[in-house]
């Protein structure tokens, strides 16, 4: 396949990809919030990818500049709302994964700079955070996805939150070893070992409420959760090669529209590294850096059947999500592993 725009991206080194950092320098405002919609709006998840994004290639101090705006934001029930404007909240309800992914984000710094002072610095931020994720936890393992502007929380569990909640959770427990906080670490776990059995086992648990399963992301979060899907891999990676991959083009975002997405062709990539299949992984890879503009920053997507790139909206943490599957790929820096391997020691 042949994009109108051709990209120069090198995935293989650091060098090759800088420029994406460099662009999500150039979007990150004052205040340390990284802006992803064209609005100049961002929510917590997107904003912390794009904060990895900056850390891997040593953009340090925006990184940390992005990382005390979640101090600076975060609710007093360790959550953060779902939207913001700069420093204002604009859609006042809170999801659980939103919140968590802060432990991500930290302990991927971690991994860059080996700091523990800066360790502890955030350690009371990711605890309470993930323990505003722990309290929507039902007794099945599961955590509900969001808490409205009432204070009502939404019972439904999505599988690709959990996903993500799953690995949040994770890397907080990798970080509670670090500082020899056992009492903590116990906790995480026994939380962890609930939502990991749900993920292993999700009939009659997971987006009851609605059907996710066109979404692509409903079939390769599970695999970079961290959870034993045994034989459950051949049935998700089948589905995605079968139901989303375009050859050529990348990952759909939903089944059933001509829309290739930048961000889950690279997490995809990352997903299908993670299972050994260097191959097609670096295949899809290549894909996502190729729906590009003229000075290789990657659009949102490719409608395909109408050959436009679309939207026209470039997000930091579409750089981001090209930035850190490269780094999966190809062990770019200290912190390449963060979604290949289980981060805690058991």
């Amino acid at each position: 396949m042949t994009f109108p725009n051709s990209s120069s991206i090198d995935p293989t080194s650091l060098d090759g990809i800088k420029h994406l950092g460099e662009f999500i320098t150039r979007l990150q405002f004052g205040s340390g919030a990284i802006p992803s919609n064209k609005d100049g709006s961002h929510d917590p998840w997107d904003h912390l990818e794009a904060v990895m994004g900056l850390a891997t290639l040593g953009f340090n101090q925006e990184a940390i500049k992005g990382l005390e705006w979640m101090k600076f934001n975060q609710n007093s029930d360790g959550s953060w709302h779902n939207l913001y404007q700069n420093n204002q909240a604009i859609e006042l309800g809170k999801q659980s994964n939103f919140s968590s992914y802060i432990a991500v984000a930290v302990w991927h710094f971690y991994l860059m700079n080996k700091d523990q002072t800066f360790l502890n610095s955030y350690w009371e931020s990711v605890k309470r955070a993930v323990f505003f994720a722990l309290s929507l936890q039902d007794k099945n393992g599961a955590i509900a996805w969001n808490v409205d502007n009432l204070g009502k929380t939404d019972k439904d569990y999505l599988l690709t939150g959990c996903s993500s909640i799953a690995k949040s959770i994770e890397c907080a427990i990798a970080i509670s070893q670090v500082l020899n906080d056992q009492k903590l670490e116990n906790e995480f776990r026994q939380a962890h070992l609930k939502l990991i059995h749900a993920i292993e086992n999700p009939k009659g648990i997971f987006d009851l409420k609605k059907d996710r399963s066109r979404f692509s992301m409903d079939w390769y979060y599970p695999i970079l959760s961290g959870a034993d899907l045994g034989d459950k891999i051949i049935i998700l990676t089948s589905k995605i090669k079968n139901d989303f991959w375009i050859d050529g083009k990348g990952i759909k975002c939903v089944s059933d529209e001509p829309w290739i997405t930048v961000a889950e062709t690279g997490e995809c990539s990352i997903a299908f590294k993670k299972l050994g299949d260097d191959e097609f992984a670096k295949e899809l890879l290549q894909n996502a850096i190729s729906i590009v503009d003229q000075n290789d920053i990657p659009y949102m997507g490719w409608q395909f059947k109408e050959r436009i790139y679309w939207p026209e909206e470039k997000p930091s943490w579409t750089a981001a999500a090209c930035i850190l599957a490269a780094d999966a790929n190809y062990n770019l820096t200290q912190g390449s592993k963060l979604l290949l391997k289980t981060q805690f020691n058991s």
